[in-house]
């Protein structure tokens, strides 16, 4: 089977580094929001929306693995009120992305935050961000640091994000990861995914919580024709989701630091997203879910993307 293509840009980056171990290889771009650009298991690429870096850097689209941060989702409007802060969002910038409806969607895209690499070998980076500049506190005016570690092992991937807050005061913690990802040897319809029993989050028309929910009892089927763009809250902070062809398994193990998670599997695309999210969809606006972290102290979040290859 054919190799999909790298984007010849991006990841020709002189900051881009390549991480591996076995037969994985993963590539990280410090410089463009320590997205998670590749991820291949003896050539054979695992992520999707990699193909064109540069086209989705161009629209604020997500890619590969993205850290959406410092909200993960969309808001419910361009507005929200935290902590005594009154923040009034400019949907002009170029620090935003809108989705359809011109709610603010995943925080500052991934191509507009530099990050700084303090530790790197063969199978390891870890990477900071310091959210301290006039034009991100314009966004989320809570002064922090976030550390993002990354891991590869022979059987897979794992993203340790750690924020730190400023002394100044408390941070909200609302970031999430939005994997996509996908398997070389079927078409979609034919991939196995395999959800745990959750509370699924009731919607409106706009994909924002309505604050109630639903029992959800699992998934374990062909993804045929269903599709996928649903909110849960986890039973259980350490829980694992997957998709499986007939020589791969990709899972999603969410290890620490997530109570909430989004599948997204549209049944035109040739992927699915399990997402790791610290908060429900527009916590900042509703409150609901909300978790903050205390002036000068640590909150930890960790998952892991698993892959069981052919021999």
């Amino acid at each position: 089977m054919e190799t999909r293509a790298r984007s010849p840009d991006f990841l020709k980056d002189p900051t881009a580094r390549t991480l591996l171990a076995g037969d994985l290889e993963a590539v990280f771009l410090p410089a463009h929001g320590m997205l998670g650009a590749s991820l291949r298991h003896r050539g054979e690429e695992i992520l999707r929306r990699v193909e064109d870096l540069e086209a989705a850097a161009a629209k604020g689209s997500s890619a590969g693995i993205p850290l959406l941060h410092p909200w993960a989702n969309r808001l419910a409007g361009p507005r929200y009120r935290v902590l005594r802060q009154q923040v009034v969002l400019d949907v002009s910038s170029p620090l935003l992305h809108l989705d359809k409806h011109g709610l603010p969607m995943h925080g500052v895209p991934w191509s507009f935050l530099p990050w700084v690499v303090t530790e790197a070998g063969r199978d390891f980076i870890k990477a900071r961000l310091e959210w301290s500049t006039s034009d991100l506190l314009a966004v989320f005016p809570f002064r922090h640091r976030v550390e993002l570690a990354a891991t590869l092992r022979p059987d897979g991937l794992t993203l340790e994000t750690t924020l730190i807050a400023d002394s100044e005061g408390p941070v909200p913690v609302s970031f999430g990861f939005h994997p996509y990802l996908g398997l070389p040897e079927l078409s979609r319809a034919n991939w196995r995914l395999e959800l745990p029993a959750m509370r699924k989050l009731v919607l409106d028309r706009s994909g924002i919580p309505t604050g109630e929910e639903e029992p959800f009892g699992g998934f374990n089927a062909e993804l045929g024709e269903s599709s996928f763009d649903d909110g849960f809250a986890l039973m259980k902070e350490r829980t694992s989701f997957s998709v499986a062809g007939t020589t791969y398994r990709v899972s999603v193990d969410l290890l620490a630091g997530y109570r909430y998670a989004q599948v997204f599997a549209p049944k035109d695309k040739d992927y699915i997203a399990l997402e790791p999210m610290t908060a429900p969809t527009s916590a900042l606006t509703s409150g609901r879910g909300l978790r903050f972290v205390a002036p000068g102290r640590p909150f930890r979040a960790v998952f892991r993307i698993g892959i069981d290859g052919a021999e």
